[in-house]
């Protein structure tokens, strides 16, 4: 298939990208990492020795941050439909995050150990349709918010990427009532023309 004008200009802005060189560079999987890594820089999110879940991680950009923050003690499992490729000191597990025979083996992986953030880089295919585009970043926000309510333990924290359009502020409301604590940040990696912003939750109730 011959391609079209936007995936020409996407690529052509993908490669000139000054976050894929320096993801390149520094050995990242993906561009998302410096998102993270920024926030943590001003929030300090990943502390060494906790447990940390990253839905949709593939391809494992923000896993790798993790893992690289937590220390030896810690633990970071990653869960994605799409297989990641193995990385140090990151535990996989292949599936959908709302089955139980998933959440069974997050269980078993933890071993007793309680949640302390849940981080979220998760975006839908995109169909070029605003509005269905919205809703389905939407929902599955809803979620990522719906698994850190359920697993995370209290005082824990929750980071998700989420889109400004329609149904954001009664998402940003949804999360207010499950931490005590919530804010936007807006990362320097994240291109100016998207409407992502990552939303966090900090201070679980």
């Amino acid at each position: 298939m011959k391609p079209t004008k936007t995936s020409k200009q996407w690529m052509r802005e993908h490669i000139n990208d000054p976050y894929v060189q320096m993801a390149q560079k520094d050995g990242y999987r993906s561009r998302a990492a410096y998102k993270l890594l920024e926030i943590d820089d001003r929030d300090h999110l990943v502390k060494a020795g906790m447990v940390v879940v990253d839905l949709g991680a593939t391809p494992g950009g923000w896993s790798q941050v993790v893992a690289n923050k937590i220390g030896d003690k810690g633990k970071v499992i990653a869960l994605d439909l799409l297989p990641l490729a193995p990385l140090a000191r990151v535990e996989f597990i292949l599936g959908d995050f709302r089955e139980d025979s998933v959440l069974a083996q997050l269980e078993e992986r933890l071993a007793g150990k309680q949640i302390g953030l849940v981080i979220s880089d998760m975006a839908p295919n995109i169909s070029g349709i605003d509005s269905a585009d919205q809703a389905r970043s939407i929902h599955l926000a809803e979620l990522a918010l719906e698994f850190a309510a359920q697993h995370l333990k209290p005082g824990g924290a929750f980071l998700v990427k989420v889109f400004q359009g329609s149904g954001f502020e009664e998402y940003v409301k949804l999360m207010r009532t499950h931490f005590k604590k919530v804010v936007s940040r807006k990362p320097k990696a994240s291109r100016d023309r998207s409407s992502e912003v990552y939303m966090l939750g900090m201070d679980k109730i």
